[in-house]
């Protein structure tokens, strides 16, 4: 297991801390330092107080180190369960089937790793050398990171604070030697919070290309996806479009397709409309598309009779165009 660093990695390596950061630690290196509620009893109160404050130092190498980076996507959904990261792995399986393409996908579900299961590499571990941490390679034009790769055990479960999994994802951004990538999809967990904070924060001079918005039919879903869509606003990050996961239900036996999740309000090709943004299509639920995933095979490669392959396709040629649109 590699060692993760200090999650405030702007602290001086001869300072140490006296007690785990509190919850809702603004974190030492923060203008708020030592002045926000939460520090009030802190035993590290003092300590932060007395750091040096200014810009982080790794935003420059961040910078440096994505610079042989082409296209950056955020893939988000605001809802858990809508198959965001199920979407991510056929997302990443579609585009490196073009040999002519550098794909790398970067997992920052810190609490629920799953890209690597669905992508067949969950028993792979991290490789450390003078250039940084290496990705873990499913094929010669596909690699990823997860802190999977990281676990002692698959089960472990990963009981971190805020500011550690920021420290993470900062070294996922800053340590990993990529090299040239045409695209870099980087699966985010549910909501807006620490993760979505830190990634936009710590990749604001390397440039996001945009985000892509992954909802279901019903409005339960579509609620969340609502805010997510207000955090990239707020966060200046541009949404290239909105795709509609599980639209309807394809029989693998007849081709027969039915409606499991009803969009009550429209779904995501009204909620596109409704707010003036592109809807790239919508994916049909086909059950093989769960084994595939469970057995981390490319679904795209084992049935490409489904509906729900030529959806896929279809959303990743927008995509693409989208992207590269000013290439």
């Amino acid at each position: 297991m590699i060692a993760v660093e200090n999650s405030n990695t702007s602290i001086p390596s001869n300072t140490q801390l006296k007690a785990p950061e509190p919850e809702h630690c603004p974190g030492p290196e923060s203008e708020n330092a030592g002045k926000s509620d939460s520090c009030n009893g802190c035993a590290n109160k003092e300590i932060c107080e007395s750091l040096p404050k200014g810009p982080d130092p790794d935003i420059s190498l961040i910078t440096d180190r994505l610079s042989s980076i082409k296209h950056k996507v955020l893939i988000l959904s605001g809802k858990g369960g809508v198959g965001k990261s199920t979407f991510t792995s056929m997302l990443s399986w579609a585009l490196a089937s073009d040999l002519n393409l550098e794909i790398g996908a970067m997992d920052l579900d810190i609490c629920g790793p799953s890209l690597p299961k669905m992508l067949g590499c969950e028993k792979e571990s991290i490789h450390s050398s003078n250039s940084g941490w290496s990705p873990v390679y499913i094929s010669d034009n596909l690699g990823m990171m997860s802190i999977q790769f990281m676990l002692p055990d698959e089960d472990s479960a990963i009981i971190w604070r805020g500011a550690k999994k920021n420290g993470l994802i900062k070294q996922f951004l800053k340590d990993v030697n990529w090299g040239k990538l045409d695209y870099l999809l980087i699966d985010t967990p549910p909501g807006t919070s620490d993760e979505h904070l830190s990634v936009t924060t710590y990749m604001k001079d390397s440039g996001i290309d945009g985000a892509l918005i992954i909802t279901t039919p019903q409005e339960v879903a579509l609620l969340d996806v609502r805010k997510e869509i207000d955090f990239c606003k707020k966060a200046n990050i541009k949404i290239l479009g909105i795709v509609e996961n599980m639209s309807g239900f394809v029989c693998p036996n007849c081709g027969g397709e039915s409606k499991i999740f009803k969009p009550t309000t429209g779904g995501g090709e009204k909620l596109a409309e409704e707010l003036g943004l592109k809807f790239l299509g919508a994916v049909p639920l086909d059950p093989r598309i769960g084994k595939s995933c469970d057995s981390g095979e490319s679904f795209l490669d084992l049935h490409p009779d489904s509906p729900a392959c030529d959806a896929i396709l279809d959303v990743v040629d927008s995509l693409r165009d989208i992207v590269e649109a000013n290439d």
